[in-house]
């Protein structure tokens, strides 16, 4: 029997790869140990370290008290970010900008990672002011393209572009490298994505390693001909990576390709989730689109239990001009009655 990392609460379970192996279950992702040690933002931080891979500065260890945050901020200077040790998805996440904010940051940053993922370690790191936010996809020891994120709301991603845009070619191939080795390092096997954050210099720092498929990983799909999902399948079948024709000398980026994320969130309510039953749903086609949902249908009943995505829309083009245009005409025309979306329109 075999089973497959999927986006959300169960894939960030760093307990899920080895309950699966403990219960004599196959599964398709890395090995439980790379997942935990991925799963775990401070070790993750001093393995690149390891690797050689540039890290912003921060704690080597979730800190315990208020205090240990006050004396990083004494010695680096604001502003700083709370991050939660053991999740993501922008939860867990406070800028802090002043002293006097420090506190109050610090408490609600605790509660919402404790809430979140069960546990409220907290690590701090300098802020880096405007970044860009890169990923490299990566499938074993190969990196493939790197991913822009353009648009995001709670440090959650919305729009996703790649090839990254405008992207000095020595820093992609820095990216890339970096992936590579981090991903060899810890015997990184099947589908994952290294993300960087990248500073108005254009100097490069590692965020995290998410060991699943990324909702994004469609953009990479579109442009690089390569079938992700197949590809963890005959991995975990045992299949290596030159049999399946992936090189990294042979990854070859064509065109470009966007992906907008639908939600079920009602911008006038500053994105609040919104639920109900789809009463009315019809979402955009065409030459160049490609559309991934499984909840997404007339008479779907929207839970607030799950994550708010409804509809991934993905265009691409022989350029990213030609890729807007497409996106531009199915991301106006999601036609939905029943509960608020969020994404026609960019």
């Amino acid at each position: 029997m075999t089973t497959r990392r999927v986006t959300g609460s169960q894939s960030n379970a760093r307990t899920s790869a080895r309950a699966c192996a403990d219960a004599g279950i196959r599964f398709i992702g890395p090995a439980p140990e790379v997942v935990r040690q991925m799963g775990d933002k401070v070790e993750a931080r001093a393995l690149a370290i390891r690797a050689g891979v540039p890290v912003v500065p921060g704690t080597n260890a979730p800190i315990s008290c208020l205090q240990q945050a006050q004396e990083f901020s004494s010695t680096y200077g604001f502003p700083i970010i709370f991050k939660a040790a053991y999740g993501g998805g922008g939860r867990g996440m406070r800028v802090v900008r002043e002293y006097e904010e420090l506190e109050e940051n610090y408490q609600r940053a605790y509660s919402e990672a404790l809430a979140a993922f069960g546990n409220g370690a907290l690590f701090v790191e300098k802020f880096i002011e405007k970044p860009r936010h890169i990923e490299v996809q990566i499938l074993g020891g190969v990196g493939g393209a790197s991913e822009h994120f353009s648009i995001q709301r709670r440090h959650q991603k919305v729009v996703e572009i790649a090839p990254a845009v405008q992207l000095n070619p020595h820093l992609r191939d820095r990216l890339t490298a970096d992936s590579v080795n981090l991903a060899k390092l810890v015997g990184y096997e099947n589908a994952g994505t290294v993300e960087f954050l990248v500073d108005k210099h254009g100097k490069h720092y590692f965020i995290e390693v998410n060991s699943r498929l990324q909702v994004e990983h469609t953009v990479t799909e579109q442009i690089t001909d390569v079938d992700l999902v197949h590809a963890q399948l005959r991995v975990c079948e045992g299949r290596s990576l030159p049999e399946l024709g992936i090189r990294q000398d042979k990854i070859r980026i064509n065109g470009s390709a966007i992906q907008c994320r639908v939600t079920t969130e009602d911008p006038a309510r500053g994105f609040q989730p919104d639920t109900g039953r789809l009463e009315v749903f019809r979402s955009g086609e065409g030459m160049g689109i490609r559309l991934d949902s499984a909840s997404a249908f007339q008479g779907a009943v929207i839970s607030p239990h799950y994550d708010s995505l409804l509809v991934k829309v993905i265009s691409s083009g022989k350029d990213l001009p030609a890729a807007a245009a497409k996106m531009s005409s199915p991301c106006a025309r999601v036609p939905c009655l029943g509960v608020k979306i969020a994404g026609q329109r960019f």
